[in-house]
């Protein structure tokens, strides 16, 4: 099958690539110019675990290809996928400008009957104002069909690849047996091709990721709550996760979600509840308590420099959100970052891979090491803010002989309590004791 995709971001790569892994002839489009000519030579432009063997593989055998041109790109095509950015606006709502400007540009291309498919996260609705925009110029038969992704970065490859359902929102019975051929190979070992209406399908979407998301502020939440009762929230989180109704996922404390979806969908979807007169007061408190949580290892560094932060030596492991990704798009240790250098503290950071993406974005304001023992020299604390594997097992032998002080704060709650006290370090985690030689 002939596949355009619109948008080589996360989900415009990781799509148009696993597609092309199955088969299909998959062009992928794109108006930054450096970006297409990066992918067309065979550099990817994502870090993304397992994506970069089938990206080549499909490069040499001529079924992935890249373009600047909507018009070469969607030339025969049978689906055009949409995945395309969709930020929030300044009042929270997911701005649809980049969607909504390239299906009003699809309508005279054109030539046959194509499905056109929102891969984007979009509000409520989304299809129907898409179905508007490509009718206005269109001279043939086209379907608008709403299936959004539920791939998780750092994993993304083998979500698409062996998905746990496909949810599929159309009313065409035309467009519903196209999507079930471009899905088959995803689907043999039967996991689900969920058919709905447009509408639901959307929704559904934001209410995944949105319920996630609660469930992360919700134990965080209990995690505050240890901390001051004197409870473990490792326990708390290995007995309620036997519970098969609530399940073992999503349940370990932090620092709070980050990325490019949960933050903005959760924001989407509690603005698309106002524009329909319904406050979703539950993802009001998502929200602040999110917030919260980021800099909730600023608070613990305070209580223990009691001369303050200023001309403190901070060594920081981990930047991107979450790990085996090198996305920061709200992650935590930038908020961290930035409140520390307010603060007056000196930081000294390592990532396996989000290092560049944050040159990019800070500069030389902060101190980058190649190695994590790299920033370690001297340093007053640890700050572990992404929980990497090859942060899980370090030399902490060789940390005690680096640091200043034998001082971690664990974001992540890496490490074992007694192992830890055994060895020496004063140690904070998130709603487990505090231990302090």
């Amino acid at each position: 099958m002939k596949i355009t995709v619109v948008g080589t971001g996360y989900v415009g790569l990781v799509t148009g690539t696993c597609f092309a892994e199955t088969g299909n002839t998959v062009t992928c489009v794109d108006i930054d110019q450096e970006k297409v000519r990066k992918l067309s030579s065979g550099t990817l432009t994502i870090f993304e675990r397992g994506l970069d063997s089938l990206f080549h593989k499909n490069i040499k055998h001529g079924r992935l290809f890249f373009t600047t041109s909507l018009s070469e790109g969607v030339r025969d095509a049978k689906v055009i996928m949409l995945a395309l950015p969709t930020p929030p606006g300044e009042d929270g709502s997911a701005d649809l400008q980049y969607v909504l400007k390239v299906a009003e540009e699809l309508g005279p291309l054109l030539s046959d009957y194509t499905v056109i498919v929102n891969k984007s996260t979009v509000p409520v609705g989304t299809a129907d104002l898409v179905r508007e925009q490509i009718a206005k110029n269109a001279r043939v038969e086209f379907d608008v069909v709403s299936n959004p992704e539920f791939l998780r970065e750092g994993l993304a490859v083998e979500d698409f690849m062996k998905p746990e359902r496909v949810v599929v929102g159309t009313r065409s019975e035309r467009a519903k047996k196209i999507m079930e051929q471009l899905y088959a190979p995803f689907t043999r070992q039967g996991n689900p091709i969920i058919f709905m209406d447009e509408r639901s399908s959307e929704l559904t979407k934001y209410t995944a990721n949105a319920f996630l998301a609660t469930k992360i502020t919700f134990m965080n939440e209990v995690a505050n709550l240890c901390e001051r009762v004197g409870a473990d929230v490792d326990a708390v989180r290995i007995g309620i996760g036997a519970d098969s109704r609530i399940g073992k996922r999503f349940l370990f404390a932090g620092i709070g979600y980050g990325g490019s979806c949960f933050p903005k969908d959760v924001q989407a979807l509690t603005k698309s509840a106002q524009q329909a007169g319904y406050n979703f007061s539950i993802l009001q408190s998502v929200m602040l308590v999110n917030e919260r949580q980021k800099v909730r290892l600023v608070e613990m560094m305070e209580q223990f420099f009691e001369d303050g932060l200023k001309g403190k030596k901070i060594a920081l492991w981990g930047l991107s959100f979450k790990p085996h990704t090198d996305d920061i798009r709200e992650a935590p240790a930038l908020f961290i970052i930035d409140l520390l250098k307010k603060k007056g503290a000196t930081i000294h950071v390592h990532d396996p891979e989000a290092m560049e993406n944050v040159k990019r974005v800070m500069g030389n304001s902060v101190e980058y090491g190649n190695e994590p023992y790299d920033v370690l020299e001297g340093a007053d604390a640890l700050l572990i803010a992404t929980e990497w594997p090859e942060y899980r097992t370090p030399d902490f032998d060789k940390m005690a002989t680096l640091m200043k002080q034998k001082v971690i704060f664990d974001g992540r709650n890496l490490y074992d309590l007694a192992t830890i006290r055994e060895l020496g370090f004063t140690y904070f985690s998130i709603g487990r004791k505090k231990i302090v030689q």
